[in-house]
This record gives C-alpha cells, structure tokens and sequence, in this order.
C-alpha cells in the first residue's frame, strides 16, 4: 500500500501579503491529527491572483498527486475563488481518491461525502447491487457539488464586497476633500530616514562629526543618493531655525 503524503496548500494574492496565518493554522490542525503524524509532509506555497486557475504550483499538484494523498487548505478561497473551476478540481480530486480538507468550511470536507455514502450503502446489506451504488453515488456527488459550489460562491461574493467596500471608501474620501495616496513632494517621515540623519547629524564632518561622507554613507547603511538628500534636508532646516 502506498503511504500518503499530505500537502499543506498556502496561497497569498499579492506578495504583501501574509502566509504566516495561513500557515499557523494548517500546522495546528496536523499536529492534533495522530493520523499525520509519521507522514510526510510538503508544503505548496503561491503567489498568484485568486481569479485564475492557471498557477503552476497548484496545476503540477493536481497532475501529481495520488490516490491516499492530503490536501489541507485555510479555506476555500485558497483553493480558488472562481466557483466552476473550483468545483471541477474538487470534483476530480475526489473521484481520484484526494482527501480535500478546509479548515474553515470542514462541510464540504470530501470525508463527509465519502462516511455519507459508505453508512448508505451498509444499511442494504445483501442487497447491494451494482447499479444501486452507482447511483446513490451520483446523488452524493450531485449533493456535494451543490454544496461545494455554495461555498465557492461565499469565497467570491466576500471577495467582491471587499473590492465595493474599499471602491466606495475611496470615493467617500474624495468627495469629503480627503487626499487618496501620498500628497506630491511631501516629505515621508519614516524611521530609516530619521535614524540615517541622526547618524549624519552627529557623525559628518559638515556638522558636529569628523567622519567623510563615505565613512557616514556606510555607518547610516544608505546609498549616496539618500545621503545626499538627508543632508541637504539637514542644512535647510538648520538654516530654518538660524533666520528665526
């Protein structure tokens, strides 16, 4: 008999964002599954839109993996967000012998189907035949797609209030005056560039130090065009505060 191999399936829509989660979860719910605990383990992580079937890692899993295998998604939506092609991979993998598993929707587990169409055909008892099974598995898989496409729909209807809800947020904004993104020629007061200024403050020869702008440039750990724009910063706001 061929071990399983259980595939921990983790997919982000921008590179901003974050696989921890996703990641955390998964991991949590192996390690409470005595049934995983000596397989191994392969870990399919993506970066590509949701709105597309066509992401690599995701199409060489489906034309790889077996019979036995695993695969745990966060939810749904990590699968796909596009409800036909999504029902049609969860249709395949299960009449392939995939165990699908959504953290988030456990309903539409393939598990359920299957415990649901092995307690049916047990209550017939000798009277199992052939085109009996055959169909009560058809009604299953009917049940199932209907269910794993209300699911789908769920995932894409979220997606597509939080694209109106942010669509009308900015719209919201403007119309009350408010700027949308950074004003032009605004100066950005993050950390890196106070830290790289103190450096040049206390360090360069041009103000209370006696190191060289090369010297300066490597202990602030930025390039010369920044350093040369810190600096010019530096002396107009000293000049600011001397005309004052």
């Amino acid at each position: 008999m061929t071990a399983m191999t259980v595939f921990k399936y983790k997919r982000i829509s921008r590179p901003t964002q974050n696989l921890e989660r996703q990641g955390r979860n998964i991991d949590e719910f192996i390690k409470g599954n005595p049934a995983y605990k000596d397989a191994p383990v392969i870990e399919v992580t993506e970066v590509y839109t949701g709105t597309k079937q066509d992401r690599p890692k995701w199409q060489s899993l489906l034309n790889n993996v077996k019979a036995g295998d695993v695969i745990i998604f966060d939810s749904v939506s990590r699968m796909s967000r596009n409800k036909e092609e999504g029902v049609r991979d969860y249709m395949m993998l299960f009449d392939k012998g995939v165990t699908l598993i959504f953290l988030k929707e456990p309903h539409i587990n393939t598990d359920v189907y299957r415990q649901l169409l092995e307690n049916t055909i047990k209550k017939v008892d000798d009277v199992i035949v052939d085109t009996y099974i055959e169909a009560t598995n058809k009604v299953l898989k009917i049940l199932a797609a209907l269910q794993v496409e209300q699911a789908f729909e769920q995932a894409e209807k979220e997606v597509d209030d939080l694209h109106k809800r942010t669509s009308e947020g900015i719209m919201t904004a403007k119309l009350n005056g408010k700027r949308i993104g950074t004003e032009k020629g605004r100066r950005l007061n993050v950390k890196k560039a106070n830290a790289a200024k103190e450096i040049i403050r206390t360090k360069s020869k041009d103000f209370n130090g006696h190191n060289t702008d090369q010297e300066v440039m490597k202990l602030a750990g930025i390039c010369r065009n920044s350093f040369y724009k810190y600096k010019r910063e530096l002396l107009t706001e000293m000049n600011g505060d001397v005309g004052k």
